[in-house]
């Protein structure tokens, strides 16, 4: 498995975990991260978005899918920068960014990951 395969992998494994909650136990992971409860059907949505999400990640990975890849760092640093605006406008609490960083963080780490398989099968073809 490359380097970026296992980056997507544990991204979708994230993406799992946060999906689930948030689509069958909403307001644990809220209080955990002292965001207000809610009993609105919107965040259980998005549990499923993100699940869904985390599905592509997951096939992207076993098929080693660079294209997909590639489109989620771009993704992910989008919703560090769009979580950051919705903190910073006030529209969003601060602990919203532990979700930002995360995608930040498995951007970045996906970001080196292709880099670094592109440079290993270049070495490995000459």
């Amino acid at each position: 498995m490359s380097q970026s395969a296992l980056s997507a992998k544990v991204f979708a494994v994230y993406l799992f975990i946060a999906g689930t909650l948030l689509a069958t136990v909403p307001n644990l992971l809220l209080t955990l991260l002292h965001i207000p409860p809610t009993s609105e059907v919107w965040i259980r949505v998005v549990g499923l978005i993100a699940f869904m999400i985390g599905v592509y990640a997951w096939v992207a990975a076993n098929h080693e899918f660079k294209p997909l890849m590639v489109a989620s760092v771009y993704t992910r640093f989008t919703v560090f920068v769009a979580f950051a605006i919705f903190v910073l406008t006030g529209l969003a609490r601060p602990m919203t960014m532990l979700f930002g960083v995360a995608d930040l963080a498995g951007g970045i780490w996906t970001f080196f990951a292709l880099r670094a398989d592109a440079t290993s099968s270049t070495h490995s073809r000459a």
